[in-house]
């Protein structure tokens, strides 16, 4: 570096976009429950949906959103329907029965999911350990699952399990499209599929907009803005640079997250078996974002003295 010229330090961004993934993501547990008590899980799907999907179309004259390859579509179209339609409609009915930090605690089986999908289609290399924690962290999802006495709890459940396969199915689907495409190019195809999809839902969501009370309505247009249309985004910048494995790990923090904000805004206390559960799911987690330690370089054998004969070490 010449004298008195200030070098300019590069920053990272992939970590802070994945922070604002996890923010965005957990608050959307307990903003789904508030949208939940003015519209139906039909209905906030697809306001949630169109909402971003408005959002996402206003910001592309000045982003330079380009018109995706025909040999794309159907691709984007996978991407549209299983991680923004059927997510949004698993999702949604689930929370009518389960508590949004139990869904969320559901919910982060998505890394172990994603990085089974990855190992099989993508080639990402599945240690046995790797395996074992996804086995574990999907064992503390079912466990979840079956901790629920209330009426409609265990269905519900299983719902929102269901829903997390269909985002794992997302971020599976999107990786390639990502050496091609931009994050927000990638969240604005899969937003306005997805968004398409559910098109026959429009005219009972319009009808129920004026009888809905304004919470509902303004948690609605929150979750369309912030964790839909700016969450997406961010995800996809993030993915674009490291493994399917890599960055869904980061998702186990917001159960976490999750928690203390429907603690916070609904007041929400989850089963302890359910949370036996998550602490189950993380440490599968845990176990399958482990680095394998670096192998031990060879240590030599000391020269033989004077007058001695040198002779192999014998390794048992």
């Amino acid at each position: 570096m010449l004298p008195g010229r200030v070098g300019r330090v590069k920053l990272d961004k992939t970590p802070l976009a994945l922070a604002a993934t996890v923010l965005l993501w957990a608050t959307a547990f307990p903003a789904i429950r508030v949208a939940l008590d003015g519209y139906g899980p039909a209905q906030l799907s697809f306001l949630r949906l169109a909402v971003a999907s408005l959002a996402l179309a206003a910001v592309t004259p000045w982003l330079s959103i380009r018109r995706p390859a025909r040999d794309d579509l159907w691709r984007i179209g996978l991407a549209g329907g299983t991680g923004m339609s059927a997510y949004q409609l698993l999702l949604n009915w689930g929370e009518l029965h389960v508590p949004a930090g139990t869904a969320s605690l559901i919910m982060a089986a998505v890394p172990a999911m994603s990085a089974l999908l990855a190992a099989r289609f993508l080639g990402e290399r599945l240690t046995p350990t790797k395996a074992g924690g996804s086995l574990t962290a999907l064992a503390g999802a079912g466990l979840i699952a079956l901790s629920g006495t209330e009426s409609g709890y265990t269905a519900a459940a299983w719902t929102v399990l269901a829903a997390a396969c269909g985002q794992a199915l997302y971020h599976l689907t999107i990786k390639p499209l990502l050496r091609h495409y931009t994050g927000l190019e990638v969240a604005a195809y899969a937003m306005w599929a997805g968004t398409a999809f559910l098109l026959p839902l429009a005219p009972t969501t319009i009808r129920a907009v004026p009888h809905a009370p304004l919470g509902a309505t303004a948690a609605a247009v929150c979750l369309g803005l912030l964790p839909s249309a700016t969450g997406f985004f961010v995800w996809g910048y993030a993915v674009a640079r490291l493994s399917v494995t890599t960055a869904t790990a980061a998702l186990y923090l917001v159960p976490a997250v999750a928690l203390a904000a429907s603690y916070l805004w609904l007041g929400e206390q989850p089963h302890p078996t359910a949370v036996l559960g998550g602490l189950i799911t993380i440490t599968g987690l845990l176990l399958l974002n482990k680095r394998p330690r670096p192998p031990r370089p060879a240590t030599p054998d000391p020269a033989p003295r004077p007058g001695e004969t040198a002779f192999p070490r014998h390794h048992s």
